[in-house]
This record gives structure tokens, C-alpha cells and sequence, in this order.
């Protein structure tokens, strides 16, 4: 499941990165800026949604369907257009469809026209696909990233800077030789060296935006932070009229788009190249993770993650190296054992009882002798040094952890910021929707069904008690 859907998104990924290079190179040539933009050329493309439209020849679509709503999905201002612009074509209205696929587009059109109310403006392909991947493309604006990002109180950089003091005296001199050690093993990463001023960060806020350094509005954001603010707009988005579905993920599982995801190569041409070669190879294993570049390019939950497993990783090596010395111990002692040379002499013949009742024989103690020497590689009296130095080095990692973690949440100025809730797997809101639709279905069966017995008792009464030109009153 998580394989197939890793070949989507890299399929799709793939696909979107063509189709938006092509253009961006058409933008270039025309004089507008480069980069991944929208038709205009200084619009971002924050967040790309895509799917797969469905069409059949012998199936046509549902007479009156609404056109004002196929409008709402090509929008590339964030306004509603008096009328559909030809180049843009509409997405299957004149076109045969089959009925899941006419269904998918009515959800992605109210999806679509709820995010543009919640201020993101979106443009989509210029070209009508009968098959392969459509891409709706997301840019949101300043005035929503400010909205969003005093909402989610995520820090920016201020005005107000400070200097580092360099560590002085022994500590020092132990710090520079253990950089120096430590050389062969860096990646090769352009500006690895700290920077000595450090910029003051705060939470962002719409009243205060004086005291921020904002040199430009288009890279105040950095992309990240503008991915997650737009992902948090899709996130808490709604499709009731359609499918009473709550956010992306859900629209996702339900199979309306097929992806979801930031794209962010463009972006960081230099990051994405230095991550590739000097991260993700095999014939890098033996260096440092460059976890800055990691930070940057994903974000800072998967950095903090790939910080961990680096930690885990590296004080991993001392604990095997020490398995590795208690293992040899076994091997070289196992001739000298005496449990185990008594198991082996077949001259001693021990004769065991049966191992069981009736069907079982008896049998030689010799005939276990594998299994013996076997179990004293692994289980030999170096084993109980081991046992100790494993309690203490699971002390040592979490300790050596924390230290790392407060380090990097000073560095990435993550202090102060309390864990984001985990949301409820779509799948399962999917499950929990049905089972309180089905619920609401029984009862109001149950009350149907409960009021037509007391109108059948009723006029049971009536017929046994009362005349009948009293019933047919009541």
C-alpha cells in the first residue's frame, strides 16, 4: 500500500515537474519571471493537487449540470468570471463521462470554489486531458499567509540580532581537534559554518508587523512555511454538500485526487543537488547527515526525525563493536566448555527420558550437541558484561538526545512550540462517518416505525372502545 502510493506521487511528481518546466520555459522566453509560477509569471505555486479524469464514450454526462460550478475550478485570480475564458476549456461539461467520474468532478468543483473563499487562488491545466494527470495548482497570497501564520503562531525572523560568543580556554582547544577529527566524515556542503549573529525570532503577528525584517513579501514565507500554511488551509476544508468530507487526506483516500504534495525541487535547485549527492547515496553511509539541508528542503519534523536516527546510528557503532568482541569470546571458548564437552562425548552416552508419552523414545544427550555449542555464542559470561553496558549505553543515548534536540531547537528556533495534534487517519473518518450516517438511518426508522404503532394501537382503541363516528374524528 505504501509502495503503490510512493509510485504515484513520484509518477505524478515526475509528470508535474515536465509540464511545469515546459511552461516556465515558455514564461522565460516571453520576459516574465522563472521559477514555478502561474500563467502570469510572479504568482508561486504553492501546492499542487492532482487527478486522473475518467471519460467513456458510450456514457453521457447528467443533463443540467451546473456550469457556474465548473467555472469555480479554472479561476486563476481568486474572482468569479462572468463567463469561461475558451482557452481555458471546461473540464468535461460538453464531454461523455461515466457517472463515478462525473461525481468526482461535482466534489473537487465545491472543494475548489470552498478554497477559493478561504482566500487561495488556483489555476489549472489550459488543455482539456482525455487521459494521464491533470494538475490544479495553489498559490495563496499575503494577506492569507498572514492570516494563517498569526493563526498557527509560527516564528519569523525580527530585526534584532545578537552575536555568539566563541567557547574559550580547554573546552576549545578539545572542540577544534574534535572538528578536525571529524573532517573526512562532513558532507560537502556549501556555508556548513555557523553563522556568529543570531536573528531574534517571534510569532508572527498582523499588529506588529514593523518590528519583522520583511524585505520582500514574496520571500518572507520561505516555501515551507507557506506549503504547511497552505496544507493547513486543505486540511480543515469541507465538502459538505457533496460528500461530507473534511479535508484533503479524506478526498484522497476517497480516490478524488490522486496527490497532494509541495514541490519543492525548483525551489531549491542547489539544497535538492547536495541532498541527492551527498545525502541519498549508498557510497555516502559513512559521512555526517547535512541536517540543515534536510531541515530546509522537508521541513522540520522530518529533520528532528533524521537527527534521531542519525544519533541512534552513531551510538549504535560502540554497541556493536563491544557484541561483536562478547560474540568472538563465545567462539573461542566453546572447545573449552565443559557443559558443552559433556553434551558432545558420545563415550559418556547419556541416555534421556522420552519427551513425551507413549509415541516418543528414548534418546542420546549427544545427539543436542549443535545446539549447545550453538547457544554458547550468545549466551556465554560475557554475556552479563554485555547486559551492563547496555544499560547504561540506552542511558547514555537518551541523554546524548536531549542534549541534541535542545541544540537543534535552538538552532531552528523551535522552542516554545508545543507538538501538533496527530489527526484521525482519513480512512478512519471515512468509517466513523458511515457508522453515524447508518446510525441516524436506524433511528429514524426506529421512530417511523414507532409512530405508525401507536397510530395502529390507537385506532385499535378506538375500535373496541369508542363509536365510530368518534374514530373517524380522531
Amino acid at each position: 500500500m505504501f509502495l503503490s502510493s510512493t509510485v504515484i506521487y513520484l509518477k505524478c511528481h515526475h509528470q508535474c515537474l515536465c509540464s511545469l518546466q515546459v511552461r516556465d520555459s515558455t514564461i522565460s522566453q516571453e520576459g516574465s519571471k522563472e521559477g514555478l509560477c502561474f500563467s502570469d509569471g510572479r504568482r508561486k505555486v504553492d501546492y499542487v493537487l492532482v487527478f486522473h479524469p475518467r471519460r467513456h464514450s458510450s456514457v453521457r454526462s447528467p443533463p443540467g449540470t451546473s456550469i457556474s460550478l465548473d467555472r469555480l475550478s479554472i479561476v486563476s485570480n481568486g474572482n468569479f468570471p462572468p463567463a469561461v475564458d475558451p482557452d481555458l476549456g471546461d473540464e468535461g461539461l460538453n464531454e461523455p463521462t461515466e457517472p463515478a467520474d462525473h461525481e468526482m468532478r461535482l466534489i473537487r468543483q465545491e472543494f475548489e470554489a470552498n478554497l477559493l473563499e478561504a482566500g487561495l487562488e488556483i489555476e489549472r491545466d489550459k488543455e482539456c486531458k482525455t487521459h494521464g494527470p491533470s494538475f490544479t495548482r495553489l498559490h495563496a497570497p499575503w494577506p492569507v499567509l498572514c492570516r494563517e501564520a498569526e493563526f498557527l503562531k509560527i516564528k519569523v525572523p525580527t530585526k534584532t540580532s545578537y552575536e555568539l560568543k566563541e567557547e574559550k580556554g580547554f573546552g576549545s582547544s578539545m572542540s577544534t581537534v574534535w572538528k578536525k577529527l571529524k573532517q573526512p566524515f562532513q558532507p560537502k556542503v556549501p556555508h556548513q559554518e555557523h553563522e556568529r549573529n543570531k536573528v531574534l525570532s517571534h510569532c508572527f503577528s498582523r499588529d506588529k508587523l514593523h518590528l519583522y525584517n520583511i524585505t520582500s513579501k514574496d520571500t518572507f514565507f520561505d516555501n515551507a512555511t507557506r506549503g504547511r500554511i497552505v496544507y493547513e488551509i486543505l486540511r480543515r476544508t469541507v465538502c459538505v454538500r457533496s460528500c461530507q468530507t473534511i479535508g484533503i487526506s479524506t478526498l484522497i483516500a476517497k480516490g478524488v485526487y490522486d496527490a497532494a504534495f509541495l514541490f519543492m525541487i525548483a525551489s531549491f535547485p542547489v539544497c535538492f543537488q547536495v541532498l541527492h549527492e551527498e545525502w541519498a547515496r549508498y557510497s555516502a553511509f559513512y559521512k555526517y547527515q547535512p541536517i540543515d539541508l534536510v531541515r530546509k528542503y522537508f521541513g522540520e519534523k522530518i529533520g528532528l526525525y533524521f537527527a534521531w536516527l542519525g544519533v541512534y546510528t552513531q551510538l549504535l557503532i560502540p554497541a556493536s563493536i563491544v557484541g561483536i568482541i562478547v560474540f568472538g569470546y563465545g567462539v573461542a571458548t566453546v572447545d573449552t566448555n565443559i557443559p558443552s564437552q559433556e553434551m558432545c562425548d558420545e563415550s559418556l552416552n547419556f541416555t534421556m527420558c522420552p519427551l513425551c508419552d507413549g509415541a516418543c523414545d528414548f534418546w542420546h544427550l549427544s545427539t543436542a550437541c549443535g545446539t549447545a555449542r550453538a547457544s554458547h555464542l550468545f549466551d556465554n559470561p560475557a554475556t552479563v558484561f554485555f547486559a551492563i553496558f547496555m544499560s547504561l549505553w540506552a542511558v547514555l543515548f537518551l541523554e546524548h538526545w536531549k542534549r541534541r534536540q535542545i541544540s537543534l531547537s535552538f538552532s531552528w528556533d523551535l522552542t516554545g512550540i508545543e507538538d501538533d495534534e496527530e489527526h484521525p487517519r482519513p480512512r478512519y473518518e471515512t468509517i466513523l462517518l458511515q457508522k453515524r450516517q447508518r446510525k441516524q438511518k436506524h433511528k429514524k426508522k426506529k421512530k417511523k416505525k414507532n409512530e405508525v404503532g401507536k397510530m395502529t394501537h390507537l385506532c385499535c382503541l378506538c375500535a373496541y372502545s369508542l363509536p365510530t363516528h368518534t374514530c373517524n374524528q380522531i
